[in-house]
């Protein structure tokens, strides 16, 4: 028999219902020679750092950094189950060969990967690589199923991935909160990212919006602009002078243009544009259309590719004859769609692009939840989109003369609706739908011709405003984290600050250390080098942990650091918020899952990093004292770090508590230890067990002797809900008869 092991339940029942395999166990399915079971996300993770020695249950600076000689994983209790289950189920003697089945991409990898060597499996192993969760393409994938050793460097990719993140997260996170005494948590891509968002809240602050003005004259049912001005008086003085004056035409240039469709969905332009049409967040998109890939609607989500690969021609066409029948936006489609422009085997790495699957043809789309509604039919319209005629228009410009002022009109005529149509129908049907959404709001110009007059022209100034660098949002967030690597230079400089954030700092201040502007925001060229932040299966999860860890927080749709996501960015040295480093170690991954760079070359570079990261980094830097409000709550400072998280600890009525909600550290002023000893307590012996972890304390009162007698008190903290302390007696001292 085979053993196929899947990455959810849902997608496990889906396989199992085409193999036959319909006979329900505890935990997995039985029939038709297989045995079909599941993971539950991730059964094995990464350690926490005390798995790794004692002493790192507690955050100090003398302990960083901490770097594994090999990793050690820890089983979720929640998940020890399936575990068991599936460790025996490998160990079955019926069990002949096992197939890998998770999701097809670096984490799904990962996740069987880890159950199957926590298993000591040794069983021939298979891999089910498909992009379709239709019945055909399952069948398919059965039929053609792919050595496991044929997916090693991308087992080696994840284990790097998730090795890089464990060791900057927890070397930074801990070196940081230690030194400024509040929690900040660092990440290898969270941290670029927050730099980003960062940086144009700094470009926006700096900017210094200036008026400017533009004569117009009105004549013959359309407007001719001038020259943008600085001077209002300058200007007015052109409308003086043309008002009621005679305008001739100078010249009328025509050009015919083609604009061609749109490419295909991949995840993160389906990101983008749900984000910016429907003002679903990143993660809502992602869980949108993986709901819609496991119901069969939807090909695989978690793709860079935006073609299909050339034996889908005759499914997408097929599709697409259907979709222009039974959708309302079809209607815009005229001609043979072009399967062809999307079509490319060669630009598909691991996936195709996104498109919906035949049993769209056999769904009631009406039963579908709302967002997963809205996702499929934007799906519908790109594929209907991209496969369409060119949008063809007739751009005029005309160049007129007013009293030696010179004035430019511009206008359009559609000669070709083509795509275009297909989206101006699919956005009236938004609900949201707004005229101007439709594209088309160029005027058409009337004929003109050189030489033609137009008299007693109506001459007037219309004033405006240059407007600052427009806030992040998901979409255009997505878009820079995309292209990170192409428009960032490495920083080379660290901006100083003084104080906590006049107008002057703020307008100074560049958290990427110079005057670096992101351009990232506008479509990458199709043939750009992607050297991105993340990877489009976990850019969303970054933006919800920025947001969640307090660092971003989201008005509307716009993306707004905190002043705590500024001040962390402040501090950072550029290597760690640098979007250019980032994105070149996410491309080192790419290599590593090619197997064009070994994954020890590419630890080796992280761990380097660190211990310099550490290394240069001992104290906190002096001109950002008291910048973090968490490590000063009013007024009062805090009496040392948490040695569990690495917060700050503040004294209170009854005793020293962590700031963080999460963790329950506390030092009582009364508890059973001192007071049996006739002590408490104070603010010098917190702050010394706080930093040292003991204190040596005189006149401890023994209950046995009724005698005092001088110890030096441990802190004994095991993680428990009370804390713990221990005696140590220097040897033949410290003791009264």
């Amino acid at each position: 028999m085979k053993l196929v092991i899947a990455e959810k339940p849902s997608v496990a029942m889906s396989l199992a219902a085409v193999l036959g395999a319909n006979e329900k166990k505890d935990g997995y399915l039985e029939g038709g020679g297989y045995l079909v079971s599941w993971c539950v996300g991730h059964l094995l993770e990464l350690a926490q750092p005390e798995a790794y020695g004692e002493q790192y249950a507690k955050w100090r600076y003398g302990d960083l950094p901490i770097l594994p000689e090999a990793w050690k994983y820890e089983v979720p209790k929640d998940k020890k189950k399936q575990l068991d289950l599936l460790c025996r189920l490998m160990k079955d003697k019926r069990v002949d060969s096992v197939v890998c089945a998770t999701d097809a991409g670096r984490e799904g990898e990962l996740i069987f990967r880890l159950v199957y060597e926590h298993a000591g499996c040794k069983k021939p192993m298979e891999r089910l690589w498909i992009s379709s969760m239709e019945d055909a393409a399952i069948r398919d994938g059965f039929e053609h199923l792919r050595p496991g050793s044929d997916y090693d460097k991308l087992y080696d990719a994840a284990v790097c991935r998730a090795g890089a993140d464990w060791l900057i997260g927890i070397n930074a996170t801990r070196l940081f909160s230690v030194l400024y005494g509040v929690t900040l948590n660092v990440g290898r891509v969270m941290s670029p990212t927050l730099a980003l968002l960062v940086q144009r809240e700094a470009d926006i602050q700096a900017f210094a919006s200036k008026s400017f003005y533009v004569p117009e004259i009105t004549c013959g049912g359309f407007t001719a602009s001038g020259e943008k001005l600085s001077g209002k008086n300058e200007a007015e003085k052109i409308r003086r002078d043309c008002d009621g004056q005679d305008v001739s035409v100078l010249s009328v240039e025509k050009q015919v243009k083609t604009v061609q469709p749109p490419r295909l969905y991949d995840l993160t332009t389906l990101q983008r544009e749900c984000n910016r049409i429907y003002g679903y967040t990143a993660q809502q998109t992602l869980d949108y259309v993986q709901s819609l890939y496991e119901k069969k609607l939807a090909t695989y989500p978690r793709t860079d590719s935006q073609y299909l690969t050339e034996d889908m021609q005759a499914t997408a066409a097929s599709l697409v004859l259907w979709l222009r029948e039974h959708m309302p936006f079809g209607k815009g489609c005229a001609g043979e769609p072009d399967i062809d422009r999307v079509t490319d085997g060669s630009k598909v790495t691991d996936h195709h692009a996104i498109i919906p699957t035949v049993e769209i043809a056999r769904t009631d789309l009406s039963e579908l939840p709302s967002g997963e509604q809205d996702v499929l039919t934007l799906i519908a319209a790109r594929l209907l989109s991209a496969t369409a005629q060119a949008h063809r228009f007739e751009a005029v410009t005309a160049v007129l003369d007013c009293q030696g002022n010179s004035f430019t009109a511009k206008g359009k005529t559609v000669l070709q609706a083509g795509w275009k149509e297909v989206e101006c129908l699919y956005r009236m049907g938004l609900k949201e739908f707004k005229p101007e959404d439709d594209g088309n709001t160029d005027a058409s110009l009337p004929v003109l011709q050189e030489g033609q007059i137009f008299e007693t022209v109506s001459a007037s100034v219309r004033e405006g405003k240059t407007s600052p660098p427009k806030h992040y949002t998901e979409d255009s967030l997505l878009a820079a984290m995309e292209t990170a690597g192409a428009n960032y230079r490495v920083p080379t400089k660290r901006t100083d600050f003084v104080g906590k954030g006049g107008a002057a700092e703020r307008a100074s201040f560049s958290p990427l250390g110079g005057n670096e502007r992101c351009g990232a925001c506008d479509d990458a060229p199709e043939d750009a080098e992607r050297k991105g932040l993340g990877t489009p299966a976990t850019r969303a999860a970054t933006l919800e942990k920025l947001v969640s860890a307090g660092f971003v927080q989201r008005k509307k749709k716009q993306l707004i650091p905190t002043e705590k996501g500024t001040n962390l960015i402040r501090v950072l040295p550029d290597n760690i918020k640098s979007p250019t480093l980032t994105a070149e170690w996410e491309s080192m991954l790419k290599q590593v899952e090619c197997g064009e760079l070994a994954a020890e070359s590419f630890m080796g570079q992280i761990a380097d990093m660190s211990r310099t990261l550490v290394k240069e980094h001992t104290a906190p830097e002096e001109r950002f004292a008291g910048l973090f409000p968490d490590a000063k709550r009013n007024g009062r400072e805090a009496v040392g770090t948490c040695p569990r998280c690495g917060g700050a600890v503040y004294e209170g009525k009854k005793g020293f508590f962590c700031d963080n909600r999460d963790c329950a550290f506390a030092l009582w002023k009364d508890n059973k230890f001192f007071s049996g000893k006739k002590k408490s307590i104070t603010k010098s012996v917190a702050a010394a067990l706080l930093k040292e972890g003991r204190v040596s304390m005189s006149g401890l009162y023994s209950e046995k002797t009724g005698k005092t007698y001088d110890a030096v008190v441990l802190l004994d903290d095991t993680g428990g809900k009370y804390v713990k302390f221990k005696l140590e007696f220097p040897a033949k001292k410290g003791r009264r008869k």
